[in-house]
Formats: structure tokens, C-alpha cells, sequence
């Protein structure tokens, strides 16, 4: 590691006209050759275990129809979970729901730190600098939106709730997309679903955004509506819509507090 096949970080988009900044952490199912699929049979490689199914297609289509950039992961969360603190177990898992990772198993930390430094810093890396040139650009406060897909079905228990909007601590842009959301009524959908900040998922939003005092929301969205191109596409076009409505309700609040 590292191989010819493969970034760690891939950028899509245009700077300076959105403030949205979109990023998608486990885009990729990619293990490096070196790595020997980590031990893994092909039904663990393309599981929602290594990545995030569905989720680089519809921030694909976002920061198209957004005009935002986005910063999208380009190896599996089984390599390095971008998504995780360094000091989390499981940013470079043993286990991951029913599979066992045997190339993480008794991973020594000088292989683990190699790990970090490969993936996770010119993940994170690339993530700040475009926020920080969104901001320039624009000289004006941005949101992070961060892409998520989740399984319909884990450890055995179906999940009803369709699309999840999740917060850390700051919760604002969350409720708007989720009020907005549920007023639609086209999916089930609820904040902090159908993880939250104490299932340690929020490690982007807290390092990117609620650290610099902006908003943002980390979308789940079950697997299941975004299997295709096109499904991904359809689900990118709502949630496009959703978040203009969000950003819009949010603009009208600030202005309604300076006002008063």
C-alpha cells in the first residue's frame, strides 16, 4: 500500500457558488491489492459493510444539481473508516455486523497509524480545504452535508425509517431537512435515525463543521431506494429539493433573530 488503482480522496464540482459543501466518506468498496481483500470472501467486498451502496451516485447527482462540491472517499471503510476518530476501535474494524475482518485482526499500530496516514489525513485534509475555499469564496457561512446509506436490515431487526437526518450537537440544519422532510410525507423519516452521536457517526460533523460554528447534517438514507443509478438519481433530485427548502427556512430564521 498504497497501489496505482486507487486515492484515497476524489473532489467533484465547482467552488464559489453553493454554500453547501457535500462530502460522502464510504463511496468506495476499493481494497488495495496489497491488502488481500483483508481476508474477505466477494460477499463481504461489495456488502454494506465495506461501503456505503448507493451513496456516491446520489451525492453524485447533489452536487450537480447543487452547484456544491463534494469530497467523496476512494477506499473501503474496511481499510480505514473516514467516519471514525483515530482512537475509535472501529475506525479500522475487526468485526463489522456479522463479518469478521481477518486483515484487521491483531493489526499492529504502526500498521494502523500507516493506515491513518494514507487515508484518513488526505481525506480530512481535502475535506477542510474546501470548506475553508467554499467560505473565501463565497465570504459567507456554509453548511456541510455529509451522504450516508444504511441497511434496511441489521442484526436480524428491519428498520422502518427511510431517510435519517443526524446532528452531533448542533441541530438546526437537521430539524429544518427533517420537518421539511416529513411535511413532504414522501418517506418516513426522523432525526438522529437510525444512528446517532452515541453510535460514534459523527465524527465528520463535529470535526468540519459544528468545530467551526456552522451548521450541518449527516443523511442516511436505507439502501434499499437507491440500488440503481436511476433510484439514486430520483432520491437525489427530492433531497436536493428538501435542502434548498431547509437552507431557505434557515435563512429566514437568522434573519427573523436579527431583526428582533
Amino acid at each position: 500500500m498504497p497501489d496505482d488503482s486507487w486515492s484515497p480522496v476524489g473532489v467533484r464540482g465547482v467552488f464559489g457558488r453553493s454554500p453547501i459543501v457535500l462530502a460522502c466518506e464510504h463511496a468506495s468498496r476499493h481494497i488495495p491489492v496489497e491488502l488481500n481483500n483483508l481476508g474477505l470472501d466477494e460477499a463481504a467486498r461489495i456488502s454494506h459493510a465495506a461501503w456505503d451502496p448507493g451513496a456516491l451516485h446520489v451525492a453524485e447527482k447533489l452536487c450537480d444539481l447543487l452547484k456544491a462540491p463534494l469530497i467523496f472517499g476512494g477506499v473501503s471503510r474496511l481499510v480505514y473508516d473516514c467516519n471514525r476518530p483515530p482512537e475509535a476501535s472501529d475506525c479500522v474494524p475487526a468485526r463489522s455486523e456479522i463479518f469478521e475482518i481477518p486483515g484487521n485482526a491483531a493489526l499492529t499500530d504502526q500498521e494502523k497509524d500507516r493506515r491513518f496516514a494514507l487515508v484518513h489525513e488526505p481525506f480530512h485534509t481535502t475535506l477542510a480545504n474546501a470548506i475553508t475555499q467554499q467560505q473565501r469564496a463565497l465570504a459567507e457561512p456554509i453548511v456541510l452535508v455529509t451522504v450516508h446509506s444504511f441497511t434496511p436490515v441489521y442484526h436480524g431487526e428491519r428498520r422502518s425509517v427511510e431517510i435519517g437526518y443526524l446532528y452531533d450537537t448542533r441541530s438546526d440544519l437537521s430539524e429544518a431537512a427533517c420537518t421539511t422532510e416529513q411535511n413532504k410525507g414522501q418517506y418516513s423519516a426522523a432525526l438522529n435515525e437510525p444512528y446517532g452521536p452515541g453510535d460514534g457517526v459523527t465524527y465528520t460533523l463535529r470535526k468540519h463543521a459544528e468545530a467551526l460554528g456552522l451548521s450541518s447534517t449527516m443523511i442516511e438514507i436505507r439502501n434499499d431506494l437507491i440500488l440503481t443509478q436511476e433510484a439514486a438519481h430520483s432520491m437525489a433530485s427530492h433531497l436536493a429539493g428538501v435542502l434548498r427548502t431547509a437552507l431557505a427556512s434557515l435563512s429566514r430564521s437568522q434573519e427573523g433573530r436579527s431583526t428582533s
